[in-house]
């Protein structure tokens, strides 16, 4: 057969299918092959025919039903056809960015996991930890902290930056939240930033720190505000609450209340 001729089985790995799937197709009507054997009855497909076949099967992956993508290629109407290929490619766009979102929190749940293999353990009781100075991203206050928002919580960050600014900022993958006298708020530690408002440096200094879990956890910020008021003598204008293991079917907290010192 000549080189501008595929065989059945050579299309068929040009395009990632099966030889089952190309003759579906013939019978079907959707793509046929460009040439027929009169004697082997053997299909033959052109360079064409491969950019037909590879075409269905980008659109498949779409979830478009085959009944559908063979109406659309039928249309005589180019225009109808780009409109149709265009709207297509905005959904595939769609379900490449839902697809990194997940892979960014599967690689989240698996570095837990994994903190875990090799003998992670939380820490028991009340300890000081010293940190360096921090800056965050506070978002807008908010009635009820949610495991939903937790688990999505960048969205509220990176919406507030435009297009431009977008460049300028990176976060740690690490979800927590802000609270002082006045509220609650979702926050970000910034790894790159520009000065624009709703930033907030945290002080350099010991912090007040305890593990715990979502039921005993207003019971241990109450234990941290207090030794902070009786042994420090301070009243502490804030709290941190982080997410320090982010399992599949668990959430667990530290928390952090500053010392002054």
């Amino acid at each position: 057969m000549e080189k501008n001729y595929f065989s059945i089985g050579d299309a068929a790995k040009q395009v990632h299918v099966t030889t089952e799937t190309l003759r579906h197709y013939d019978r079907i009507g959707l793509v046929k092959p460009s040439r027929v054997d009169a004697h082997s009855k053997y299909r033959y497909y052109n360079a064409e025919d491969l950019v037909r076949l590879n075409t269905i099967h980008a659109l498949q992956q779409m979830d478009l039903p085959l009944q559908e993508i063979k109406r659309v290629l039928e249309y005589d109407d180019l225009e109808k056809i780009i409109a149709f290929l265009e709207q297509a490619e905005q959904k595939a766009d769609e379900k490449i960015a839902a697809l990194r979102y997940s892979k960014s929190k599967i690689q989240l749940a698996r570095a837990d996991y994994e903190k875990k293999l090799h003998g992670w353990q939380a820490s028991e009781g009340i300890f000081t930890k010293k940190f360096p100075k921090r800056v965050i991203m506070l978002a807008e206050p908010v009635e009820k902290i949610t495991a939903a928002d937790l688990w999505s919580y960048q969205r509220h960050f990176y919406q507030r930056l435009s297009n431009e600014q977008k460049d300028q900022f990176a976060f740690e993958d690490l979800a927590g939240v802000y609270r002082d006298n006045f509220s609650a708020r979702y926050f970000a530690v910034c790894t790159r930033y520009a000065e624009i408002n709703g930033l907030k440096t945290l002080p350099a200094g010991i912090y007040l720190c305890a593990d715990c879990t979502e039921e005993s956890r207003q019971e241990t910020l109450e234990k941290l505000l207090d030794i902070a008021k009786e042994e420090y003598h301070i009243d502490p204008d804030f709290s941190l609450q982080l997410v320090v293991i982010s399992g599949i079917l668990q959430w667990k907290y530290q928390l952090q209340v500053y010392t002054g010192a």
